[in-house]
């Protein structure tokens, strides 16, 4: 049985499409059609329901996607074991993090570790929607959610705080509300509803009254910017903005308690590439814990 056909049938059981496959293993349609053909008639079996919406298992499909699976998983192992001894890594990790973190934390320090593995390629992307590990589509996560389910080893990474914040200029101009009721006579910066991922990210049901004035997107970078911009309050990262010398914590009473989880699925955790941006990423929170639950001082 011919390997490559083998992942082929793995991606696209993961995507369930043959596009979206053809996209991740960088071929084009036609190269996976040929592939998942030349299995099924190799096997003489049906893998795939092609439908409009995409390509579901056959109850035969799904027994070989199982099997696929654990022998891909035995070569992870094999693969993590072999290269242990290796000096330099090399190839591809791949790490899905809220915006916030990996925008406003993460990347400034990302210098440190290609230093130290030049011959690796690090993508970092950060997450509008819930990345699947089990389908491949990252080899580490940070989450702001645990995850219960799936062959996942979680690890919590830190707990953080947020607080209210509003550019200097802003409040001179407007006032600094001194209760949670009078956000009511200010813009409140904030998600856009419909494009929250996690419950975690939705503060609305922690604030006082059922309207404000909103000005409302969907990154947390995004907030930082129109906050520092004079567009009104926002709920911001104390990791972010504690040091901005423009903002400056309103209602300090008020702190919102959230956590990151490191995640990575029980396959690919033994990798040494992917246990190397862990212990990286483990590392340089450890170092600056302090900055996670802060505020600027009024």
């Amino acid at each position: 049985m011919d390997w490559d056909n083998i992942r082929v049938f793995l991606s696209v059981a993961r995507a369930g499409q043959f596009s979206a496959a053809a996209l991740h293993l960088g071929v084009d349609n036609a190269t996976v059609g040929r592939r998942i053909n030349a299995l099924e008639k190799s096997l003489r079996v049906r893998l795939f329901d092609r439908q409009t919406t995409g390509s579901v298992l056959t109850a035969a499909g799904d027994r070989l996607y199982k099997t696929a699976e654990e022998v891909e998983a035995q070569l992870l192992r094999a693969q993590g074991d072999l290269s242990r001894s290796d000096v330099e890594l090399s190839g591809t990790v791949r790490v899905a993090a809220p915006d916030g973190f990996s925008t406003l934390f993460l990347c400034s320090r990302l210098s440190h570790f290609r230093a130290k593995h030049p011959s690796l390629t690090v993508q970092l992307v950060p997450m509008s929607r819930t990345f699947s590990l089990s389908k491949r589509e990252a080899d580490l996560a940070i989450t702001i959610e645990r995850p219960d389910e799936g062959r996942l080893s979680v690890r919590k990474l830190i707990d953080y705080s947020l607080h209210f914040y509003a550019a200097k200029g802003y409040l001179a101009e407007r006032g600094s509300p001194q209760r949670l009721e009078d956000l009511q006579r200010h813009c409140l910066v904030t998600y856009v509803p419909d494009l929250i991922f996690a419950d975690q990210l939705n503060f609305m049901p922690e604030l006082y009254g059922p309207t404000y004035s909103r000005l409302e997107c969907s990154t947390a970078v995004g907030q930082l910017e129109a906050v520092r911009g004079g567009a009104g309050i926002g709920i911001l990262h104390d990791y972010a903005a504690h040091t901005d010398e423009q903002l400056q914590s309103v209602l300090p009473g008020t702190v919102f308690e959230r956590s990151y989880w490191i995640v990575t699925h029980l396959d690919m955790r033994e990798l040494s590439r992917v246990r190397a941006m862990s212990e990286f990423i483990l590392a340089e929170v450890a170092a600056q814990k302090s900055i996670f639950r802060t505020r600027k001082d009024v």
